[in-house]
This record gives C-alpha cells, structure tokens and sequence, in this order.
C-alpha cells in the first residue's frame, strides 16, 4: 500500500512511501500514479533524469508554474527545500530529506518551494514535472543564503557556474518572488 504524507514543515509538499513486492528475482515498486495528486495539472508531464557523481550540490532552484515529483532510484542525496511563497503559512521554512535507492521514496514539491541536492554519493534523480520545459519558468536563488540558512553539512561541493551565481532571496525583484 502506497502511503501519501503532507509534509509537517513546508504546506503542500507531499512524501510518497512505497510498499515493494520482493521476491527472489528481486523488487518491484509502483512509484508515481497521477491520481495521487489530483490537485495537479498532469496533462504536459515531462520525465527528466539527472545523473550526478557524488559531492555534487545542484540548486534552489524553483518554478512559479510546475510541480516536481523527485524518485532517487540510484545512490543517496540529502534534499534542501525552502518555501518562498510568501502568502504560504510556512514561508521561509526549510526542510531537510534523505532520499536513497535503498529506502526508495516519492517527493512532491509544489511551485514556489525552492529545491536542491547533494548528492552523498554517484546518485541518479528522476522527477517528473507538470510542464514542458521551455526555461521560462526555471528560476534560483542562492544554496548557501544566509537569510535561508540551508544545513547543508558540506562547504566544498561541486556546483554549477548557473547555481553558483543565483542571488540571495532578498535581492530578487518583486515579481520573481513566488506569491
């Protein structure tokens, strides 16, 4: 049976349990059913994957117009989540998560929730999305913002020259801020 929690930091993230059905041949999990989350706009559902090696910090990004659905079917990653909407209860509220191949787990984050990993080891992410990628709705702020205050646990990871250089919540404009 497939156990749908709403987070109890960050409203409208959602953690996905799977039961696995495990035999000798090995396991099989049913992970993503669209009427999970019926609140969301399925018909433009892009699947995207993302394969990193281990010490890699991708991220906040986030998305005034999508829902992500992350699976982390290979290796393990720490996920930072940080609510940026600022008519939401909880504003500027961080989550931590663990995901890992071995305890395989779904996560629903909502547009306005910024989002990262770190990868704690060579790590595959596949998400599904609720939109066709087109990069006009592909947005950052900064992974190490003082105001945000993410616990990381790592000061020298690998990141990207686009991650690297996202501003701090505070100094994006009015209308790139999440409602």
């Amino acid at each position: 049976m497939t156990e749908i929690v709403e987070s109890k930091v960050i409203s409208e993230v959602y953690h996905v349990r799977f039961d696995p059905f495990a035999d000798d041949r090995g396991v099989f999990r049913e992970t993503f059913r669209v009427e999970w989350f019926p609140h969301v706009d399925w018909s433009r559902m892009q699947s995207n994957r993302s394969d990193s090696q281990a010490n890699v910090l991708r991220g906040l990004h986030f998305h005034h117009h999508q829902f992500d659905y992350w699976l982390n079917p290979r290796g393990e990653i720490r996920v930072a989540l940080c609510d940026l909407r600022a008519s939401s209860g909880t504003f500027k509220s961080v989550e931590m998560v663990q995901m890992s191949a071995e305890k395989m787990r779904g996560l629903l984050i909502p547009p306005g929730v910024a989002h990262g990993f770190l990868t704690l080891s060579e790590a595959t992410v596949t998400y599904i999305v609720s939109n066709y990628y087109d990069g006009t709705d592909e947005h950052g702020v900064a992974w190490d913002d003082p105001e945000l205050r993410v616990p990381w646990g790592v000061d020298d990871a690998l990141i990207s020259s686009r991650d690297v250089h996202h501003q701090c919540f505070r100094d994006l404009s009015a209308q790139l801020r999440p409602k």
